[in-house]
């Protein structure tokens, strides 16, 4: 009888609503509002259980949506009497653009959550309550695939062994009652690069959509193209730069003037290769990388992205690496205080991806020969020469090998440590040779230094009692001297194949280690 009476009530004031003036209809409106029965649906946690007896492919988010209407008094979230609220469309509506975030919608139950939102809820099965706890389970789903990204498990799998970003659902939530989109960049809840890639992917797509860049078809006999050369593969040039935007006008001529130069230059320095004055077949195929391939290189830099805390960047000092870019970073508030280009390890002796706090420079270091080389180089040496230890500059100590300091130790005059259990860390080298190539993967894991004296000197800068002359001179003293640092420094190892620099320009770099096709592999399949 509470029902037929309230459903009388409502037709009375819709038609007392309806005959009224347009003064009073504003002045109904208020009792129609509280008129109305305000929906209160139960959902506890028996009914909670039973939804994820139906729905296993989503019992992972159990608890966190237990806890959630618990907070909301196991009353509905998502739904009033005029059906889905606000939020909740604008909820879903995210989750179908999941693409502009280089991810597929592919919800366990998507059959199920669609009918709710589509159709006007015509083929909508599910009873409220279900209804109500779907949608939450989509809300987690996104929140998770969007901030989260894959688990730790599989970037382990993957060789991602830096800190894992925490997904505090606890502030996701909040957003919920809150009423506001969970995606807002302002709240910074990504690494600053996720979407700055995430613009570089509309870019690129864009470019996709208008049919991309044609194959430049330079011919088996082609060498290089200089300034002043007149070719057709000139002009093929020209229009693939325009059309990537890395030359802001096609005059279409087949000669290759200054202007053509710079930005065939400009276009090296973006795609790890050091500019030249010629345009030779390596940068030729560099621009005959299909944009849908660069595309998949974004998104996987994005997913890379979702691993990292953005907290991690707030630091006031810390030291980067990017293996594929081949460089080391000093950052200190913010700021690039420092640059080196770096030599990582061979695709057989990969540099480790991961995280560790630099307490300590050795000047003048003794080099440790770990056992794999004894093994594989100083014993079949010694066999075949006697003086085999002496010539190398190396002795036995305490059962082991270790070469003397020196300039053609193989660690240079100096390293810094941060302790971690794959014994890697920063050195120099008497090999500077290396340093000269654009790829310069040829070490046995740990990172060497082009510039490791000015790194020395940067890191020492605020200790009064470590002056660029006693640094000099304690690289060259020939005797093993240990600096602890006032404060340890983070050391973070990453693996970028794209990245956006500071001037807003998109870099691509090579795949150093083939990482890139097994994670766009997963990516795609998801």
């Amino acid at each position: 009888m509470k029902i037929w009476s309230a459903i009388a009530a409502i037709v009375i004031v819709f038609t007392v609503v309806s005959c009224n003036s347009k003064g009073e209809k504003k002045e109904n409106s208020k009792v129609a509002k509280e008129v109305l029965p305000e929906l209160k649906l139960s959902i506890d946690s028996i009914k909670i259980a039973d939804f994820y007896t139906a729905y296993p492919k989503l019992a992972k988010f159990k608890n966190d949506v237990k806890t959630l209407y618990k907070k909301n008094n196991n009353t509905q979230l998502w739904l009033d009497n005029k059906g889905v609220v606000e939020f909740g469309n604008t909820l879903f509506n995210q989750y179908k653009g999941l693409d502009q975030e280089g991810l597929k919608a592919n919800f366990p139950y998507n059959e199920k959550i669609s009918p709710i939102f589509e159709n006007n809820n015509a083929e909508n099965k599910l009873s409220k309550e279900s209804t109500d706890l779907m949608i939450t389970n989509l809300y987690f789903y996104y929140a998770e695939k969007l901030y989260a990204g894959f688990d730790e498990k599989t970037s382990i799998s993957l060789e991602w062994l830096l800190p894992r970003k925490k997904l505090n659902y606890q502030v996701l939530t909040d957003s919920i009652f809150k009423k506001s989109t969970i995606s807002d960049d302002k709240k910074s809840k990504m690494f600053s690069q996720y979407y700055k890639l995430r613009d570089a992917l509309r870019t690129y797509r864009a470019i996709e959509k208008n049919g991309g860049w044609k194959n430049i078809e330079k011919g088996e006999d082609f060498k290089s193209i200089k300034l002043g050369d007149s070719t057709a593969v000139v002009g093929q040039i020209r229009e693939r730069l325009f059309v990537s935007g890395d030359i802001k006008e096609n005059s279409k001529s087949n000669i290759c003037d200054s202007t053509l130069i710079t930005a065939v230059k400009n276009f090296e320095s973006h795609h790890g290769t050091t500019p030249k004055n010629i345009i030779s077949a390596e940068h030729i195929a560099e621009m005959n990388v299909p944009v849908s391939e660069r595309i998949k290189t974004i998104i996987a830099n994005m997913e890379r992205c979702r691993w990292i805390d953005p907290e991690l960047e707030k630091g006031k000092e810390f030291i980067e690496v990017n293996i594929p870019e081949f460089k080391l970073y000093v950052v200190r508030n913010g700021e690039i205080v420092f640059i080196s280009n770096v030599v990582v390890g061979k695709a057989m002796t990969k540099t480790v991806i991961f995280s560790g706090m630099m307490n300590n420079i050795v000047f003048s270091p003794y080099w440790n020969v770990p056992p794999s080389i004894i093994k594989k180089e100083i014993k079949p040496g010694m066999a075949k020469n006697k003086n085999y230890l002496a010539q190398k500059n190396l002795e036995w100590n305490n059962g082991a090998v270790r070469q003397l300091p020196g300039k053609n130790n193989s660690l240079g005059l100096v390293k810094f440590l941060f302790p971690n259990s794959n014994n890697i860390y920063l050195h120099d080298t008497p090999a500077k040779s290396l340093f000269e190539r654009d790829s310069r993967a040829f070490s046995h894991g740990c990172v060497r230094v082009a510039k490791p004296r000015e790194l020395a000197i940067e890191l020492l800068k605020n200790d009064p009692s470590w002056t660029p002359q006693k640094i000099d001179k304690a690289m060259h003293a020939g005797k093993e001297n240990w600096v602890s640092l006032k404060k340890k420094i983070p050391v973070y190892i990453g693996y970028f194949t794209c990245w956006v620099d500071r001037k807003g320009d998109l870099n691509f770099y090579k795949d150093v280690y083939q990482r890139d096709e097994s994670l766009i592999k997963l990516l795609t399949e998801e």
